[in-house]
């Protein structure tokens, strides 16, 4: 099924679980895979293909010949396209190609068109992390972590102006900054440490450019107007794409509990450690409105407080001797939250076991469910008394 024309030079089509597109004129291109990857300028075809399902798939043989054929791989999905060409670059994701997304991004005669894919949910991390496996001349060594799961995000960029092959390299830096700013809003959280994420292990993109126009660009970075648009253009597709495939949205983020979870917090773990800290006859209470509690926007906010306050001291920008103070004090703003009265945070503070919050994840979520289990043991306390 043809989705879209970019331009009047590329046609966009969906098929089974392929999403491609065919460049009607030569484009120069940049794309990572493995297949055509780098710089080329006789490609016919730009492919995304759903290689597998997100969680727990076996059975297939796929894997491997991406890894150890990829010629291979490439005549199987065009194959199934029915595409002759073998000049194609082709991504791969376990996303599904019906959440595709497409935003466009135009000025002055300047248009970006940005196709994206994206699962984020087990897959997310952040530069840095530590690694699962290394590329050895033997093969691929394990590093002792358990192998990355599905979660990848795909961007296809389709520009209707020349670049050069260096502006095309700048172009995939500004679309990556754009993707990992669109997960730093969302706060996203690494799977491999308790950081925000970056990306995801796997991510992959394509940059498809026209040849021979009246303009050629030598530079995309984002004080020129491409770079803006291409930044424009990608991080709208991959918004629509995070909602489609994993519904993430801004107003899904708005939970305690997900603000909480990089940290190694759960649902469960979480309801249960506030609910053993309250009166025995307060407990069900606190289960049976849990959802009001975790969505409340004012707790939300003191909880993101108190975990960019732990993130600035894991970062080195607070020193770890101002941790207990700064965030007892955020902390007892959580609880004046959840109780919903105009109490100084300083009421709180009395007694609470805090441990070591400068580097224990597990002593900070202590404090947080303290901090809630105060806040709700006197939510409803003397509120209708004369």
């Amino acid at each position: 099924m043809k989705l879209d024309t970019f331009y009047n030079q590329v046609d966009l089509y969906r098929k089974e679980k392929i999403v491609y597109a065919h460049f009607l004129k030569p484009h120069r291109t940049l794309a990572t895979g493995r297949m055509h990857g780098g710089v080329h300028e006789t490609l016919d075809y730009l492919i995304n293909h759903q290689c597998c399902e997100p969680t727990k798939h076996s059975g297939i043989d796929l894997f491997d010949i991406i890894g150890t054929d990829p010629a291979r791989y490439l005549k199987r999905i065009t194959s199934k396209a029915g595409i002759e060409s073998q000049q194609a670059a082709i991504l791969n994701t376990a996303a599904n190609m019906n959440n595709s997304a497409i935003q466009r991004a135009e000025y002055d005669g300047l248009e970006v068109v940005a196709v994206c894919t994206a699962g984020v949910g087990s897959n997310a991390g952040r530069a840095g992390d530590p690694a699962s496996y290394q590329q050895t001349a033997e093969g691929y060594k394990p590093c002792g972590l358990p192998a990355p799961k599905a979660g990848t995000m795909i961007t296809m960029l389709f520009i209707n102006q020349e670049l050069t092959p260096g502006a095309l390299v700048v172009a995939a830096t500004v679309a990556t900054e754009a993707k990992s700013a669109l997960l730093q809003e969302l706060t996203a959280p690494s799977r491999y440490a308790g950081g925000i994420a970056t990306g995801t292990g796997t991510d992959q993109i394509g940059i498809a450019a026209l040849i021979a126009t009246e303009v050629c660009h030598n530079d995309a970075n984002k004080h020129c107007k491409l770079g803006e648009l291409i930044g424009i253009a990608t991080r709208g597709a991959l918004q629509q794409a995070l909602n489609l495939q994993c519904g993430m949205t801004p107003d899904s983020r708005r939970s305690s509990i997900i603000q909480l979870e990089r940290f190694g917090e759960t649902q469960e773990a979480f309801q249960q450690a506030i609910a053993a800290r309250l009166p025995e006859a307060m407990q069900a209470l606190f289960n049976n409105n849990f959802l009001s509690v975790n969505h409340d926007p004012v707790t939300v906010a003191a909880v993101q407080a108190c975990v960019h306050l732990k993130d600035q001291i894991n970062w080195g920008v607070l020193p770890k001797s101002c941790a207990k103070e700064s965030l007892l004090y955020q902390a007892g703003l959580i609880a004046r939250a959840v109780s919903g009265k105009q109490i100084t945070p300083e009421t709180f503070l009395n007694d609470w076991n805090v441990g070591d919050l400068a580097d224990s994840n597990a002593d900070f979520l202590q404090l947080i469910h303290q901090a809630f289990a105060h806040g709700f043991a006197l939510k409803w306390q003397g509120r209708f008394e004369d």
